[in-house]
């Protein structure tokens, strides 16, 4: 999403995207890490739900990466994903969800769950903002290669066939755990 973003609206309008999608994934960290593993570890279908819709979500993604208009449009009427709605973005994000629970389960001590919560959310939006931000400034560079209609349109819907692609794994981890 941000290397799509970065070469459809450039580096300085995807910020509030990098922003949002740090500071979402902190703010998840605090979250679970202080209560909501509980209720997904007591709720076992709320895993279920939360990965349906984050499918829902990342497939109507999928389709608006493959039908975006590029740079020169986008600059005339279309508007990168905000800091806030890039941040509600990580709440139905099954990658998210499993580094967060991750990083949660394996790093935070239960004596200590307060202090290793909040260094998790620290660390991970040290380490995190950099690693995004080169995803939407390689996107950047990509522009100058994506300035013909057909590249363009060749890399869209690539880039949301990979999108669409990356479903599958958990999909199937779903699915063999119905049976």
């Amino acid at each position: 999403m941000l290397l799509s973003s970065g070469a459809t609206f450039g580096l300085r309008r995807t910020v509030p995207h990098i922003l949002g999608v740090s500071g979402g994934c902190a703010v998840m960290v605090l979250v679970v890490g202080l209560g909501l593993s509980g209720v997904a570890e007591h709720l076992p279908k709320f895993y279920s739900v939360l990965h349906g819709a984050a499918t829902i979500y990342l497939l109507w993604l999928a389709w608006r990466i493959a039908t975006s208009a590029g740079p020169g449009h986008a600059a005339a009427g279309g508007k990168p994903i905000g800091v806030f709605a890039a941040a509600a973005f990580q709440w139905v994000n099954p990658k998210a969800w499993a580094m967060v629970l991750g990083a949660v389960s394996s790093f935070a001590r239960p004596e200590r769950m307060i202090s290793d919560v909040l260094l998790i959310a620290g660390v991970l939006v040290i380490v995190g903002l950099p690693c995004i931000t080169l995803w939407a400034g390689c996107g950047t560079v990509l522009q100058r290669i994506l300035d013909r209609q057909r590249t363009l349109r060749t890399f869209n819907w690539t880039m949301a066939a990979l999108l669409v692609l990356s479903l599958v794994p958990g999909w199937q981890d779903l699915l063999s755990d119905v049976r």
